[in-house]
């Protein structure tokens, strides 16, 4: 995928994301900028979850949001 268009989509997402996932921060979602595996990490550490968790409740998220892609 198009980098500009995952930074795109980043910024637009990143309320979204809050919503879901309260816990991480402004500074954490710069950091992780639209990579998967970065995410699920800071979900982890942010909320207290296992790995397993921290990506079932991503793809929960991103079948509501079945517009927003990582860069994988």
């Amino acid at each position: 995928m198009n980098e500009d268009r995952v930074a795109g989509n980043w910024k637009q997402f990143k309320g979204k994301i809050r919503e879901q996932w309260g816990k991480l921060t402004d500074d954490d979602l710069d950091v992780v900028a639209g990579k998967r595996d970065q995410f699920i990490g800071r979900i982890q550490e942010r909320q207290g979850l296992v790995k397993e968790e921290a990506e079932n409740q991503l793809k929960d998220w991103q079948a509501r949001n079945p517009d927003f892609r990582f860069d994988d």
